[in-house]
């Protein structure tokens, strides 16, 4: 099959600028936060069509790209950097329009994100767009979590916690809520005749599964327990609903190690007509007895045939994909090996599983395909030195589009040809993105003091001359439930921290990107590696063995070495400050925890200091402000006030106690921004300050001044 000839001179371009030397190029940080970035790539259910995300300098719009062409074309004409993010794309029953929703969720005052200050304030709507024609999106409803029916015609809806329906037509009547609920609901899914809605219902430490049916107007729970249920899917019949149940989490603890559960989580089989379910699975324990999810639409996967349910455990210390006989009986592990799954979607057929995974290339993603009852060994679709993630099959069961990424090609859309990649929309790249002027990040593997080994990257300044010395940055990402990658990332915040690294590495920096222990990739035991976080901070050792081998490294000035991260990666940050101002000469702090005893009220409003006397001790002294008597390196503070996941206080506290000891503090501060900042432009703000206070802060004892390209 020929391509247009636009998008044949599209790929040209692109292929000759990496083939170019790095030295060809120079960049500003505008030019690679420029970046097109593809996310939440959809398949329609019945027809040959996908469907995703470009943010591109703030402005989010759906995309699609249909058989025979396959040719992306933008759908939504979303021109502004205006906060406001894309998320739930879902095709029709028939393939013709895209259903999403627009605009964030509220925090805990009711407050939806604003960062870019519209007037009048902004909502958070479900919307529907034209796959067919020019027609400007029309709004449905105010609402979240849209869920449409098999037939199209109707769709199920969260607002405010309650679930409400409407029609999909634009001469529909206006929606209805379904009936008041206790607790708030989530996880929609319609029966396959459309004439259920099975939900979660999530109370205070317990959660049910419900089911509502359209033709009595009746409500029924499935089996409710002091336990969790939740994830729940219906057969391929509809007669049965198989669900998720973990027992109740009493503790409040929460970012300490959690190995192993005394009451294993189980798979249960329910009867929507009488609410009575049965067990079928349930895990053993030891490894693997605490719920594991991965990434997918569903956690629980049924056969085609109905006789079979997949899911994920990770028995052997690894996140792995299993399945089980639907009557009951011993698992069978699809996914053999040390290695990650990811991104898992079913096949069309019902009879496969495809997913990501780091198999043979650790720090990495490739696609793989399995049979769901395990008849067939795992086959890899790709390999090499790219990254892959988020496959769908289209409508056919033939197509297979995938996510994927290199070192010098951000996240973008791609049909599967053979073991090539078809780009669906090469030509959204702008044409003077610098490709040819990024490194190809190293593979390094570290030893902490206590052993274990940590995995980072390497960025090297290109160009660089023996016996220079160079100032370094080693970053930290957030999470910690991450893992950076020898490329550019799948997640939208980190593909960002890894243009900034690429641009570090760009003015003359070496760079060390590190995988620190409680991030995935790596096993169970790493993720949930002993006296992590608020039970000791023991990932406090890898940030020391980062900043022992980047000052013994012949290219590195051992004076100049700072610190980056944000989130957790700005917890990091201030304990090597707090702990080793000796060795970290500064630091750019992004949103950083810098007390756990303030930080775990934030996701556990129950949690209190006081009861976990021993606990939050513990917690304190894992925490900067634990040490903060030994920071003496100045740093940069970049926080917004309507952070959600690390409260705009932690920065507050911070920079009182630091000044009060005359410890050089600067600012950044976003108004009505959220933790993973919605403007583009404050991105390009906080990774600007950050290269401006390196650049002033790490000056001296250097054979080669940091470069001004």
């Amino acid at each position: 099959m020929s391509l247009p000839r636009s998008t044949r001179l599209a790929l040209a371009i692109l292929s000759a600028a990496i083939s170019h030397p790095a030295a060809a190029q120079r960049f500003t940080l505008d030019d690679i936060m420029s970046t097109p970035f593809a996310s939440d790539l959809v398949a329609a259910h019945r027809a040959n069509s996908v469907a995703w995300i470009v943010t591109q300098r703030g402005a989010r719009n759906v995309w699609v790209a249909s058989a025979p062409s396959w040719q992306g074309r933008q759908i939504t004409k979303y021109a502004d950097d205006d906060g406001q993010e894309i998320e739930s794309l879902t095709f029709t029953p028939d393939g013709r329009s895209i259903v999403y929703v627009r605009g964030g969720a509220p925090n805990r005052a009711g407050e939806r994100p604003n960062p870019s200050l519209i007037p009048g304030g902004v909502d958070q709507a479900i919307w529907s767009a034209s796959v067919d024609d020019a027609s400007a999106p029309r709004k449905i409803a105010e609402g979240s979590s849209p869920r449409l029916s098999p037939s199209g015609d109707s769709i199920a809806f969260v607002r405010a916690g309650q679930i409400w329906i409407g029609g999909v037509r634009a001469d529909a009547a206006a929606p209805t809520q379904l009936t008041k609920l206790r607790g708030g609901s989530s996880n929609l899914r319609w029966s396959p005749d459309g004439k259920r809605l099975a939900f979660v219902s999530n109370r205070q430490r317990h959660a049910f599964v419900g089911v509502w049916d359209f033709a009595s107007r009746s409500l029924r729970y499935m089996d409710p327990t002091t336990d969790e249920d939740g994830g729940a899917v219906w057969s391929p019949d509809g007669a049965s609903l198989a669900f998720i149940r973990t027992p109740s989490n009493v503790s409040d603890l929460i970012f300490v190690p959690e190995r192993e559960s005394p009451i294993p989580w189980s798979i249960r089989v329910a009867d929507p007509n009488t609410g009575a379910s049965h067990e079928v699975w349930r895990a053993k324990k030891g490894a693997g007895s605490v719920y594991r999810e991965i990434v997918a639409e569903d956690q629980l996967m049924w056969s085609a045939s109905g006789d079979r349910i997949a899911f994920p455990w990770e028995a052997d210390g690894w996140t792995h994909l299993y399945s089980v006989a639907a009557k009951g009986g011993a698992p069978t592990l699809l996914t053999p090996g040390a290695f990650e799954v990811e991104y898992v979607s079913a096949a069309p057929d019902g009879r496969s599983l495809l997913y990501a995974s780091n198999e043979g290339d650790i720090d990495r993603r490739h696609l793989w395909k399995v049979s769901l009852d395990g008849s067939s060994k795992p086959a890899a679709l790709t390999s090499g030195k790219g990254i892959e993630w988020n496959p769908v099959v289209a409508g056919d069961g033939n197509a297979v589009v995938l996510l994927h990424s290199d070192a010098h090609l951000p996240a973008r859309a791609a049909l599967l040809d053979g073991r090539a990649f078809r780009d669906l929309a090469p030509a959204v790249m702008p044409s003077g993105f610098p490709s040819a002027a990024l490194v190809e990040p190293e593979q390094v593997i570290l030893k902490a003091a206590d052993g274990t080994p940590v995995h980072a990257q390497l960025f090297l300044p290109p160009g660089a001359k023996p016996g220079e010395h160079h100032p370094a940055a080693i970053f930290f990402h957030g999470g910690s439930r991450r893992q950076m990658l020898l490329g550019w990332h799948y997640m939208y915040y980190y593909a960002n921290a890894y243009a900034m690294n690429q641009f570090l590495a760009s003015q003359g920096y070496v760079v060390l990107s590190v995988n620190y222990r409680s991030g995935i990739g790596y096993g169970m035991n790493f993720r949930e590696a002993l006296k992590y976080g608020a039970a000791g901070g023991s990932e406090y050792q890898d940030v020391v063995a980062a900043g022992k081998y980047m000052r013994a490294r012949a290219d590195v000035d051992p004076k100049r070495v700072g610190l980056w991260g944000g989130s957790y990666g700005g917890y990091l940050t201030a304990m090597g400050l707090s702990h080793n101002s000796d060795m970290f000469a500064a630091g750019v702090d992004l949103h950083g925890v810098h007390d756990w005893n303030s930080e775990i009220p934030n996701f556990v409003p129950a949690y209190d200091s006081l009861h976990y006397a021993t606990e939050s001790a513990t917690a304190f002294r894992s925490s900067p402000l634990g040490a903060i008597g030994g920071w003496r390196s100045p740093v940069l503070l970049i926080h917004g006030d309507d952070d959600r996941n690390v409260p705009f206080t932690e920065s507050v506290t911070l920079a009182y106690e630091l000044r009060k000891r005359g410890v050089t503090v600067e600012e950044l501060v976003f108004p009505d921004e959220v933790h993973d900042f919605l403007l583009w432009r404050n991105w390009v703000s906080a990774y600007r300050a950050a290269d401006d206070f390196f650049r002033r802060r790490m000056t001296g004892g250097s054979s080669v001044s940091i470069r001004n390209f």
